[in-house]
């Protein structure tokens, strides 16, 4: 049973991360890229200690797509320009 309702988390937080990568528009904040991450990072170590292949397999891929996000979010950051502070002159 533990199986089972760790297989419909994982999926459903993949099926999340992987809209989110088809969706080119959808830049993921830097805390999202790294919470994720660390959530299905722990989720994999977790459920391979158990035992449970599926939920280990789904959250891997659900790893490859942030990852893919976090190139997504470091390539935007690095095109906005920095804001000068300060007023501007005439």
């Amino acid at each position: 049973m533990v199986s089972v309702l760790l297989s419909v988390t994982f999926a459903c937080g993949l099926l999340i991360a992987v809209a989110h990568v088809l969706n080119r528009a959808f830049v993921a904040p830097v805390y999202d890229v790294a919470a994720n991450l660390t959530a299905f990072g722990c989720a994999v170590a977790a459920s391979l200690l158990l035992g449970h292949w599926a939920p280990a397999a789904l959250s891997s891929v659900a790893i490859v797509c942030w990852l893919v996000l976090a190139r997504r979010t470091f390539l935007a950051l690095r095109r906005t320009p920095v804001r000068e502070h300060g007023g501007s002159r005439a």
